[in-house]
């Protein structure tokens, strides 16, 4: 009698322990994703990154079942929809749509850095990047990095239009400029449309940004493109040689494009949403839509997409200080 409850005591016990067991794993994680999951924008609607998170959006919920609303949360060079995202749970329900902005350049320009952009984040997956293009106005003489160069070196002052203060298009012309020796001179403007503007009038001789929205101006012979700032050339302007061609290999920069959540998200919640990722960028049409932007898809592991923010953050975060720029 005693052995038999002995025996049934033991047995309740694995029981138990099994339950406590399968309860201690992440169970959450196995049923997720539950419900529709937030993926937050750091930009106003219309931008490359809003237009990238919606063209994921559709394809990541047949994926996973659940869908992806996406919530615009532009300011503070992104810190405010970063901010959102490192202090959201790491459940896997709330997401950003990460790029250079809000991870390598906006937490340095405030006079309190927000978030750590590598430790206060899990970086889930690389969609890809797009390069800056630098570029001039015809009338400004200048027709290569090295004419560019050559100029603010015999004039002592080379004036350079950007989207605004902090804009990928600003810290790249602080990169060139502490680079090269040159004394480059930021010219702000409230976003790309004025700055294009002014740089096609011959208000200012030259202009750095995102290379998209341009290419239309160099076909037309409005603007002159002096280099892409990727390693290699960008098929959407093929003539166009990369920095790096051009003999300016410190200067190679990529806005990049990736799924970003929360500090310690469970770990098979970041596998399968960077699967999904991985499985929609191999999709010929999704692929064709990223080039029409500018933007070259690259999938990765997490551990790959966290080495390159890492690698990012270590170029760019001394430059935006050194540059005293703030936000």
């Amino acid at each position: 009698m005693t052995n038999s409850r002995h025996v049934h005591r033991r047995t309740v016990l694995k029981t138990l322990a099994a339950g406590a067991a399968a309860v201690s794993l992440p169970a959450f994680a196995a049923a997720w994703p539950e419900k529709p999951i937030k993926l937050v924008v750091t930009f106003p609607p219309g931008g490359a990154s809003d237009i990238v998170a919606r063209l994921m959006s559709e394809p990541l919920q047949k994926k996973l079942g659940q869908a992806f609303v996406v919530d615009n949360r532009p300011g503070a060079g992104g810190s405010v929809g970063g901010m959102v995202v490192a202090q959201a749970p790491a459940d896997g329900y709330t997401l950003m749509l990460s790029n250079s902005t809000p991870i390598s350049i906006g937490p340095f320009a405030l006079d309190k850095q927000p978030y750590d952009p590598v430790e206060g984040f899990t970086h889930i997956a690389l969609i890809g990047s797009a390069p800056c293009v630098v570029m001039a106005n015809p009338k400004a003489g200048i027709k290569t990095l090295a004419d560019l160069e050559a100029l603010a070196k015999k004039s002592g002052r080379l004036d350079f239009g950007s989207g605004g203060p902090a804009s990928i298009g600003h810290i790249y012309g602080e990169l060139m400029k502490n680079s090269l020796g040159i004394n480059m001179v930021h010219v702000p403007y409230r976003g790309g449309a004025p700055m294009t503007t002014d740089l096609i009038a011959g208000v200012v001789p030259v202009g750095i940004d995102v290379l998209t929205a341009y290419v239309q101006y160099f076909k037309g012979g409005q603007l002159v493109p002096l280099a892409v700032t990727s390693a290699s050339r960008s098929p959407l302007v093929p003539d166009v040689p990369s920095v790096v061609e051009a003999g300016y290999r410190k200067l190679v920069l990529d806005n990049f494009f990736g799924l970003t959540g929360p500090a310690k998200m469970p770990s098979d919640i970041v596998a399968r949403l960077n699967a999904a990722c991985n499985e929609v960028l191999a999709d010929a049409e999704i692929k064709k839509k990223m080039l029409e932007l500018g933007i070259t898809t690259s999938p990765t592991t997490p551990a790959a997409f966290t080495a390159f923010v890492k690698e990012q953050v270590a170029q760019l975060s001394p430059t935006v200080k050194a540059a005293g720029v703030r936000l």
